[in-house]
């Protein structure tokens, strides 16, 4: 898989996940409304389902590891932000084969693209932690 098609994949699971946190809906609801409304041309979909099955199913321990680097209550954080960092917990604990450096990097372009102007400070802050908790590297 291209590194493009991965960026293309978290891209729009960013967007799902946001969807899901704020509508409650179910994961194969999400995927499914993103796959009839959406472009998924160069997006790797194997990954995209992955992530938007994933989160979910480990958010409270995805949760649980970004809380702690958190200077305020979780639910106060910015949906779009919410979503970036649990995508990017969820790589630094779940998926040992994509480096650590990518993993931050790709949610600190994603933030500069979906949240508040210096959103990705915050972000790659928070993440920079959560991944000398989890990684060795």
């Amino acid at each position: 898989m291209s590194q493009g098609s991965r960026h293309l994949a978290r891209k729009t699971a960013v967007q799902a996940l946001y969807q899901w946190d704020l509508t409650e809906q179910s994961a194969s609801e999400i995927e499914s409304h993103f796959i009839n409304d959406h472009d998924f041309v160069g997006v790797d979909m194997e990954y995209f389902h992955h992530l938007v099955h994933h989160v979910p199913l480990y958010q409270r321990e995805v949760d649980s590891r970004l809380t702690p680097h958190i200077d305020r209550d979780f639910t106060r954080i910015d949906p779009v932000e919410r979503a970036i960092l649990r995508i990017g917990a969820y790589e630094l604990e779940f998926e040992l084969k994509v480096p650590t450096k990518v993993i931050i990097d790709e949610a600190v372009e994603l933030s500069k693209m979906f949240s508040a102007e210096h959103g990705y400070r915050f972000v790659n802050g928070v993440l920079d932690k959560v991944a000398k908790d989890i990684r060795d590297n």
